[in-house]
């Protein structure tokens, strides 16, 4: 029996990193493959033993997304199915807050597809041509599973270009306001699902936000505060606590949080972290606890000279604004910034800033966000709480 109408065939690299548990496989990787984009193949080794069924899409360098390891069909009901599990995943978490992700691309095993929840509604991010395809199937699989009063596509990520997508934000289901107001731990906060960071929020960071409070008192320094995620966490068990950030925009989100939380004992800053950071550290200023949380430094392997001196540069300065006692919370959310290289940053930034700095704890991104061993990139966010002493 010969091969399928449509299927792809890959080289030796490709089928190893099939084999290996990885669900990419690049465009180099592909010896021959039939289809249109989005079509759902199924792809085999050059001895023509069968692989798994991928998401097809020869225009993207990510050619192949494998999304199921078995001889069974990707239908209405697979996604259905992949849907309920994350579901009952999440379920198991017990998390405390109602904004949080459904359902995690890859690790969930939906390649690019991403679902959050913001309270009664749903905001989608898709980055892959099957996907799209078949968002009927997803929107209606979500409707009878979580009853939404709407659901949102965010469809203006990069991703969606290399995969040869329109970009646009649109309603798909229901009907979804500008902003929702939601609920993380003891705070709730007003997330901009139609024009805000990713989906709405930061999503990611939610239990390292509540991490934040439990760390918090006196004096407090949020750097790279976006809309106060850590800052208003910490306002809860902090005498007073200043946010900072170059946008406008994020300290006016930041301002109105706190307004929704009743908080008085924060401050708002407009300013370059950079220069603020050295400003305050020559100027010998003291906080019982410093948070930074910047973009990414390292969006590409390019990057990481650059990143390492960015990364190491606000770290010294934040350990010398530390007084004894003081807590750093620091955060790195540069995939190709890998655990072992923010580390060895930190220790440098230490020994460079002659301060003595303790290792409470690492964490990483929220448990809603899962990583899975044989895909490294689910794991791409790094947080270090360091007292100094």
């Amino acid at each position: 029996m010969g091969r399928p109408e449509r299927s792809a065939v890959v080289g030796k690299r490709g089928a190893a990193r099939a084999r290996s548990g990885h669900p990419w496989i690049y465009r180099s990787d592909v010896a021959e493959a039939t289809g249109e984009p989005g079509d759902i193949v199924p792809v085999f080794d050059r001895a023509g033993s069968f692989l798994g069924r991928a998401f097809y899409n020869p225009g993207s360098e990510i050619s192949l997304r494998i999304a199921e390891r078995g001889d069974e069909p990707i239908d209405e009901h697979w996604f259905r199915d992949k849907i309920q599990h994350a579901l009952a995943y999440r379920a198991s978490l017990e998390i405390d807050g109602d904004a949080y992700r459904i359902l995690h691309a890859e690790a969930d095993g939906v390649p690019g597809l991403v679902v959050d929840r913001y309270g009664d509604h749903l905001v989608l991010q898709v980055g892959s041509a099957a996907v799209e395809r078949r968002l009927e199937w997803v929107v209606r699989a979500l409707g009878e599973l979580l009853s939404p009063v709407g659901i949102l596509l965010r469809g203006d990520s990069a991703s969606r270009k290399h995969e040869g997508l329109d970009t646009g934000v649109r309603t798909l289901a229901g009907e979804v306001p500008e902003t929702v107001v939601v609920r993380e731990g003891p705070v709730r906060y007003e997330a901009d699902l139609w024009r805000g960071q990713k989906t709405g929020s930061f999503l990611d960071q939610r239990e390292n936000h509540l991490a934040a409070g439990m760390y918090s008192s006196g004096r407090v320094l949020d750097v790279f505060s976006y809309a106060g995620g850590f800052a208003l966490h910490a306002a809860y068990h902090a005498a007073e606590v200043e946010v900072v950030d170059s946008s406008g925009p994020a300290l006016k989100a930041a301002r109105r949080n706190a307004q929704i939380n009743g908080l008085s004992n924060i401050a708002f800053t407009r300013a370059r972290a950079f220069d603020l950071l050295r400003e305050r550290s020559d100027a010998g200023e003291g906080y019982d606890m410093v948070v930074l949380d910047p973009p990414a430094f390292a969006k590409t392997r390019r990057d990481l000279s650059r990143a390492r001196r960015a990364y190491k540069e606000i770290n010294l300065r934040a350990m010398k604004l530390l007084i004894p006692g003081g807590v750093l919370l620091t955060c790195s959310c540069s995939y190709h910034f890998s655990r072992e290289l923010f580390e060895d940053t930190l220790r440098s930034a230490a020994a460079d800033a002659g301060r003595k700095m303790r290792v409470h704890e690492w964490r990483g991104q929220a448990a809603d966000h899962p990583e899975v061993l044989t895909i490294p990139e689910t794991c791409y966010l790094k947080c270090a709480v360091l007292e100094c002493v």
